[in-house]
């Protein structure tokens, strides 16, 4: 694919969306998310992509606008491979990433799978989050999603885990599990904690250990395969993972656009580790170019808009615990 430097005009927005309820993980609760949204345009096309700030790591949906408004105003042209270059991974690159992608598609008059070379879409199963909270409220929550969602993503602290998942797995007994430690297990046996897990259903674990850390994973043999969330930012982070993991979570927010998630996604099969590719909270809109990347994904966490009180009209739909495409021009 042949990129071209251009002139564009560049316009950024921060919105507020209302999460329903409360999502609640080991760092905390949230009962909304800010996400910045960038149009950019030829003159004639117009395309769009948002982001959701990486809160952990300093990033808010003002400072991402920001930092997308600094970098249009320092370019007279720039195309995707210029942000590689010359703009930090994050949020706000992620959101300038997928508004130029939408962008091309709309210019060349593809869909974005052709235009990335990406296989051709079709519905997913996607994991629902089930938030943190004592056992009998996790139970309860597995119950009331299971009718409608046979993969579930349940969020751990470190402190009886093995009861919450217990727990879930009596409320929804016939649903595939996937763990979510969120650093939390640095001090736990993590082995014994995963073959106690393996006989409820539990069929990945999302990043056990603190990132930076990744070494007490070291002579780990788990009967559960163990997947690097906060680890892996970058297609650079991906040899070093593979002596520790089996799996990485591509994000686009963490690897700064749809360009790099490619990158990351194609180093990770390179080194036979497996994809999943998951979310912030955010709106459908964000969740297009992840969608089109979750085709090669063997774990699909994509639910971020079915966790807010209401989502914008966008281009993939969610139905019986599925993401699909829906209208291209959303």
């Amino acid at each position: 694919m042949t990129l071209s430097a251009e002139p564009l005009s560049v316009t950024t927005t921060t919105e507020r969306w209302p999460v329903n309820g409360s999502f609640i993980i080991s760092r905390g609760a949230k009962t909304h998310v800010d996400v910045v949204l960038c149009t950019v345009s030829d003159g004639t096309h117009i395309g769009r992509g948002e982001a959701t700030p990486i809160y952990y790591e300093g990033e808010s949906a003002e400072s991402c606008a920001a930092a997308i408004t600094a970098f249009a105003d320092s370019h007279d042209g720039f195309d995707r491979l210029t942000l590689l270059d010359q703009m930090p991974r994050g949020a706000a690159r992620n959101a300038l990433d997928c508004a130029l992608w939408d962008l091309e598609c709309r210019q060349h008059g593809q869909a974005l799978w052709q235009h990335a070379f990406l296989p051709e879409p079709k519905p997913l199963t996607t994991a629902f989050t089930i938030s943190l909270g004592d056992p009998a409220k996790m139970e309860a929550d597995a119950r009331a999603a299971s009718g409608a969602h046979s993969l579930l993503k349940l969020k751990l602290s470190g402190d009886d885990d093995r009861g919450r998942v217990a727990a879930v797995h009596r409320g929804a007994p016939d649903a595939r599990l996937i763990v979510d430690a969120n650093e939390s297990w640095n001090n736990l046996d993590i082995a014994a904690e995963a073959a106690a897990l393996f006989p409820l259903g539990v069929e990945l674990i999302e990043q056990p250990v603190s990132a930076g850390r990744d070494d007490l994973l070291t002579g780990v043999r788990s009967p559960i395969p163990l997947c690097a969330d906060e680890s892996c930012h970058t297609s650079a982070d991906v040899p070093g993972l593979a002596r520790y993991y089996q799996a990485v979570n591509i994000k686009l927010d963490k690897a700064g656009g749809l360009t790099e998630a490619i990158r990351i996604a194609d180093a990770a099969e390179q080194v036979g580790l497996k994809l999943m590719v998951g979310c912030m909270l955010s709106t459908s809109l964000a969740i297009r170019p992840a969608f089109a990347l979750a085709q090669r994904a063997t774990w699909v966490d994509l639910d971020g808009p079915l966790l807010l009180a209401q989502d914008r009209r966008s281009a993939v739909q969610f139905a019986g615990g599925a993401v699909m495409l829906g209208d291209e021009n959303g």
